[in-house]
């Protein structure tokens, strides 16, 4: 045979395996089951010349001989042979049988190595065998869909609520069901035997309409059409116990939203802050002592089942293990949520039956949101800190609690430990799943609109509040620009003056780079909570002489935080003091755009610091980018007015901007990043 080295022992190649051999990528099928394949295949063999105390001999190549055989209606026995191409030995060879291979019918194949000199055995000698298979070429009919839980075209309970949807083929080839939800994965279940029903399960992560699609697919790899199921979804069960624990100063017990009271040791004090930005107008402080607690005297939740317990805490101290919330057992807790003292640092911590799952960082005084869910479908714990899970899922099996529920305390054996200092509000226990947009919505904190500057007008060196807050005054080197007033077309009007439009609307404020600056008096957002400062800005040339400042907040001897721009880096900054102090550290976050050269539209820049989740964001035209975030576990307070224009240089002005800038907006909380994409624009954030 043309191109074939031989081997030098004159020994023929190795028999093949059937271990390497494959129908349309299927394993050779050599027992009582054939392979079920949808088209005429391709059959593929790796084959080897002979072995050899080393191995086989270096630059060999083989050929395959492959048959094929079946019976056809008749009863006469078909043949069909095919020579490959001879290639290195071990390569796969491939033959793609005649389109005459007839469908519903039981075809053998097998395969021998030539070198060219001597062949081997064929595939199907000895301890081999003949490979089989069948084409079927009929699809299966596509499957009933019937759930008892969310049935066809009703609305059902509901959010975090798992439902089982049935689904059964009358075909008996059936052997996986293919299905996805709306916006959800494809998924694959398989029935117990082939033919048979499975059963999908479904958690809805949203209310409203949604749908089930699923596909029969045969032992052949073909799928039936399409089966749709309609239903629709039911919001999420309230709490079966809900405290807001915004009862009068004096109360003995806590009233309950839903359940049963909660009865208030002498250590509780009710009337105490609320977290800003929530809908709670005063929460409990539990002095840590044996009297600070709260307990219902009996349980809340069948722990042995799917539950969570959500509370917004602040805590007095975090120097010690305290808990949040708990429900008795004979011997200890079912379950604790609430801060764990470690070494290395506290870490808010959800613990059941052995299990515990624990992140975030706790700190002194600070309002937190936690959510502890113990989902029994899956037998997993999570836990969620302002909204967002932390830490690592953990199995978990709890034990029953026939006991009471506590608050500000977990019990210990013989008594109660790990009390409760500081301050607890809206406590909620749920028998179904939260899922993750729910624990988003508890913890959430809207934001408070605290002053838009929009820059259109000034009187008297000031312009104003659209809020009626204080104006922004302005420095020498300070103007308001103004728009054209529509009195006249340059193009149609020959001595009508061509005015430069505004930024945004009909004015901006323009500053000349030398002392031009602008001041609202007080510090207009605590720098030590979440706030959220947008303003636009455009620089006046394409290569500034050196870093300009924006906006900024100083104390007494640095700026709690300053936007730049940097034309070394030729990018836009943010920089963030880490303390008070001349020379502190600073962290410094980029992103990288040439400067305007006093054209175009500017660039619409916000600052988005989110105390609950220790990070601080520079967006850039509404969009923040990775490395534009940096982690800052605690900010303090600037004292001084927000600057517009101008930051601290070694302890006095200076890196005055040159250019424009138009529409500062400040807020009290953090700005989501859709409503980040609404600044600048002259409209309002919806806050939603």
């Amino acid at each position: 045979m043309p191109g074939v080295a031989h081997a030098a022992d004159g020994l023929p190649p190795r028999q093949p395996l059937t271990g390497d051999l494959q129908t349309a990528f299927k394993a050779c099928a050599t027992g009582g089951e054939p392979a079920y394949v949808p088209t005429v295949p391709v059959v593929t063999a790796v084959l080897h010349d002979p072995e050899e105390d080393d191995g086989p001999a270096e630059g060999n190549t083989v050929a395959g001989d492959f048959e094929a055989w079946w019976t056809d209606a008749s009863g006469t026995e078909q043949r069909r042979t095919h020579s490959s191409y001879p290639a290195p030995s071990g390569t796969v060879q491939r033959w793609q049988l005649p389109p005459d291979v007839p469908a519903d019918t039981v075809v053998s194949w097998h395969v021998r190595a030539n070198d060219g000199t001597a062949a081997s055995a064929w595939s199907s000698e000895g301890t081999g065998a003949a490979c089989r298979f069948v084409i079927d070429q009929a699809n299966p009919e596509k499957p009933a869909v019937a759930s008892d839980d969310y049935p066809a075209e009703r609305y059902s309970d509901g959010v975090g609520r798992y439902g089982s949807f049935v689904v059964d083929s009358p075909s008996p080839d059936v052997v996986a069901y293919q299905y996805n939800f709306i916006g959800g994965p494809q998924l694959t279940a398989l029935p117990a035997e082939p033919g048979g029903p499975a059963t999908l399960r479904f958690l809805p992560q949203k209310n409203g309409p949604d749908y089930l699609s699923v596909w029969a697919v045969d032992r052949a790899g073909r799928r039936s059409t399409t089966t749709t199921h309609h239903f629709f979804v039911n919001a999420g069960r309230a709490p079966v116990a809900h405290w807001k624990l915004a009862d009068p100063a004096g109360s003995a017990h806590a009233a309950a939203e839903t359940g049963a009271a909660a009865r208030a040791g002498s250590g509780v004090v009710f009337g105490g802050p609320a977290p800003a930005g929530t809908t709670l107008a005063s929460t409990a402080a539990l002095d840590g002592s044996r009297h600070g607690f709260l307990t219902t005297d009996a349980p809340a939740v069948d722990t042995r089942g799917t539950f969570a317990v959500s509370a917004w805490v602040r805590p007095a101290r975090t120097d010690r293990t305290m808990t949040v919330a708990g429900q008795d057992t004979a011997d200890g807790a079912a379950f604790t949520l609430g801060l764990r003292a470690r070494s290395s640092g506290p870490v808010w911590s959800f613990a059941l039956g052995g299990a515990r799952v624990s992140g975030g960082a706790p700190e002194t005084g600070e309002w937190a949101h936690l959510l502890g869910l113990y989902d029994s479908e899956t037998g997993t714990a999570r836990l969620y800190v302002n909204g967002r899970e932390t830490g690592t899922p953990v199995q978990a099996s709890p034990a029953a609690s026939t006991g009471a529920f506590q608050l500000g305390r977990a019990h210990r054996g013989s008594g109660y430990g790990q009390r409760w200092q500081g301050d607890l509000g809206d406590v909620r226990v749920h028998d179904r799943v939260v899922v993750a947009a729910e624990a988003a919505r508890l913890a959430h904190r809207q934001p408070k609109r605290l002053g838009r500057w929009s820059l259109e007008t000034a009187a008297d060196g000031t312009s104003p509040d659209a809020y009626g807050g204080a104006p922004l005054r302005l420095g020498g080197g300070a103007s308001v620009h103004r728009g054209p007033d529509g009195s006249c077309v340059p193009d149609l009007d020959p001595e009508c003056p061509v005015v430069p439009y505004a930024l945004v609307g009909d004015g901006h404020l323009s500053l000349d780079g030398a002392s031009g600056h602008a001041v609202a008096d007080g510090p207009v957002v605590d720098t030590s909570d979440s706030f959220t400062l947008g303003v636009v800005a455009r620089l006046a040339d394409r290569a500034p002489a050196g870093p300009m400042t924006v906006l900024s907040l100083p104390g007494r001897h640095a700026d709690a935080f300053q936007v730049r721009y940097d034309p070394a880096g030729g990018a836009w900054q943010l920089v963030v003091t880490e303390r008070d102090e001349a020379g502190a550290p600073e962290r410094i976050v980029s992103r990288a755009v040439p400067a305007d050269g006093g054209e175009g539209d500017g660039h619409r820049l916000a600052v988005v610091y989110d105390d609950a989740n220790d990070t601080v964001t520079l967006y850039l035209d509404g969009y923040a980018e990775a490395g534009t975030t940096a982690t800052l576990p605690r900010s303090w307070r600037a004292t001084g007015p927000l600057q517009v224009g101008r930051g601290l240089v070694a302890g006095a002005p200076g890196a005055y901007l040159r250019g424009d800038v138009d529409e500062i907006q400040a807020y009290a909380g953090a700005l989501s990043p859709q409503d980040v994409t609404r600044l600048g624009w002259g409209g309002q954030p919806c806050l939603c």
